[in-house]
């Protein structure tokens, strides 16, 4: 079975030469998604909260194209610019994983694309 390329207007569009997601069997590899607004293409970086949340929303979209869901998710990377943030980064990245929650790693990084705070990838499996 050959991979499927996985594609939404609900996130946003890739800034690069890669795509919103791959599904390779039963396995879906989500490129790290960051806080644009998928309609506006505008950066929703208010505080740490409100761009966490709006990374998590596009995840979600994506996964939702492929008809996976959170708690599909055995994996996911999350990258940050402030490791001072990690408290309240974790408080709403937790809100979408009640149980069962998925391996993790957080690593501080001295940048992201668009300079955004947060970035957020992850593995699923069915």
């Amino acid at each position: 079975m050959p991979n499927k390329i996985i594609f939404t207007k609900e996130a946003p569009a890739p800034i690069g030469p890669y795509s919103q997601a791959i599904l390779a069997g039963n396995t879906l590899y989500v490129s790290g998604q960051i806080a644009l607004d998928a309609d506006t293409g505008e950066l929703i970086n208010e505080n740490i909260t409100e761009e966490t949340h709006a990374v998590m929303k596009n995840l979600e979209a994506v996964l939702r194209a492929a008809d996976f869901t959170f708690a599909d998710i055995v994996k996911c990377s999350i990258f940050i610019k402030n490791m001072d943030e990690f408290g309240t980064i974790n408080e709403a990245y937790g809100q979408y994983f009640k149980s069962n929650p998925p391996a993790r790693e957080t690593v501080e990084v001295s940048k992201l694309p668009k300079n955004v705070n947060v970035e957020i990838s992850c593995v699923a499996f069915k």
